[in-house]
């Protein structure tokens, strides 16, 4: 097959995002299928290009076998409404145009969020190529996400918005979604069952198996004799990371320094968070900025515990954070602040301990456990790498992605000749 994906972010960016399309192609090209990604300049989250790219109308590369097509793109930070709105406009424009130009696809995905990107994949199939089947992957409730956390309260725009998302479900010739959560709403805005596919995330093992732990993180962070504590990823509204401060300030009340928090990206919500931390001398937290992705394992093979967290809204019982399963597979036991499908996850896997969002109380009790029983964490460790090798093993699950794609570009061609 010849495969057309339009996403917004891209490797080397290493949101979940990137790292789904980055992993997900590399293995397509592996089964001998022919890749093309149109995506941004790479610049999330922070809104700066990065090194070794420039802003060009169109830049081409190949990266693992993969076409990557970047078009220009206004570039600005992970937060904020009417800029990113901005941006996410302007590529959905520029990736339309730009498609002009590539060979007809057999197939088009467009993910969202934002759905701006899953629209510019279904204009073009509509609009370049008649009748190319086209899938929308939603990995993100959008806009229902940006409204649980505040984001946007226009309600004139956002009525255009929810119209806009109702025609992208009709419109699409299929949808895949990341969970069992996200499915059931998809149902509920009266998409039908056979209409809807799950891939969910998962971990590439060659990535993620013996690692060994990144001493230079430990060593500068005088991490001897503590216990570390880190959340990787973006640090944005939706995950409610006061919890962190509001647990680091009542152990350092407590005179309690063996135990440092990490919280490791970048976001809308970095700086806010950092001065508050300064604001209240809090010399156990320790913001490290953004890490290349390529970084990672080696930085959660240096740490103790992990720790997820999404504020307790009903939207996000919905959930899977697709970090959980790279902390699983390096044998980190979790800390979960997220209810619903990612707590069943968890209790599954038997991976950690869940706790009640936005709930400090919770979070230092089950910090406090995993502290004193390292045999615990070790055991949860051990479980979790077992449990997302077997059910989450990204090779599969590429392999799996393909089938749907066979099977609605098979119906497609059906119905054309009928």
């Amino acid at each position: 097959m010849r495969i057309l994906i339009f996403t917004h972010n891209y490797f080397p960016e290493g949101n979940a995002l990137a790292s789904r399309f980055t992993a997900m192609c590399q293995h397509w090209v592996a089964l001998g299928h022919e890749v093309q990604v149109i995506t941004n300049t790479p610049n999330f989250p922070a809104g700066q290009i990065f090194d070794g790219y420039k802003n060009k109308f169109v830049q081409h590369e190949i990266i693992d076998g993969v076409h990557v097509t970047r078009v220009w793109t206004y570039v600005t930070p992970n937060k904020g409404t009417l800029k990113r709105m901005v941006s996410f406009i302007v590529f959905m424009f520029m990736a339309v145009w730009i498609a002009l130009f590539q060979k007809r696809p057999d197939i088009i995905i467009g993910s969202s969020p934002q759905f701006f990107a899953a629209w510019a994949g279904l204009i073009s199939s509509r609009l370049h190529w008649h009748r190319v089947p086209f899938i929308a992957e939603i990995r993100d409730l959008w806009p229902d996400s940006i409204v649980a956390v505040g984001a946007m309260k226009n309600k004139k725009l956002l009525a255009i918005i929810y119209w806009l998302e109702k025609l992208l479900y009709r419109k699409a010739t299929h949808l895949v979604t990341v969970g069992p959560g996200y499915a059931e709403d998809l149902k509920d805005k009266n998409v039908p069952e056979e209409k809807i596919s799950i891939i969910p995330n998962g971990v590439d093992k060659e990535l993620f198996l013996d690692k060994l732990p990144d001493e230079n993180f430990r060593t500068k962070y005088n991490l001897e004799n503590k216990t570390a504590c880190a959340y990787i990823g973006t640090i944005g509204m939706a995950a409610g990371l006061e919890i962190v401060l509001n647990a680091a300030e009542q152990l350092q009340k407590l005179n309690r320094n063996d135990i440092i928090f990490f919280l490791i990206g970048e976001g809308a919500e970095r700086e806010i968070l950092q001065k508050d931390a300064e604001n209240r001398q809090l010399n156990n937290v320790i913001f490290t900025g953004m890490i290349p992705k390529n970084n990672v394992p080696e930085i959660l093979a240096a740490i103790d515990i992990c720790f997820v967290h999404l504020k307790k809204k009903p939207l996000f019982t919905r959930v899977l954070p697709s970090k959980i399963f790279e902390m699983a597979a390096m044998k980190k036991p979790i800390i979960l602040g997220v209810e619903g499908f990612a707590a069943q996850l968890i209790r599954e896997a038997n991976a950690g301990i869940c706790i009640e969002p936005e709930n400090t109380n919770n979070f230092l009790e089950a910090l406090e456990l995993l502290v004193q029983q390292p045999e615990l964490r070790e055991s949860y460790g051990e479980h979790g790498q077992q449990y997302v090798l077997k059910y989450y093993n990204r090779q599969h699950l590429a392999e799996k992605y393909i089938q749907v794609m066979e099977s609605i570009i098979y119906s497609s061609n059906n119905n054309k000749h009928q």
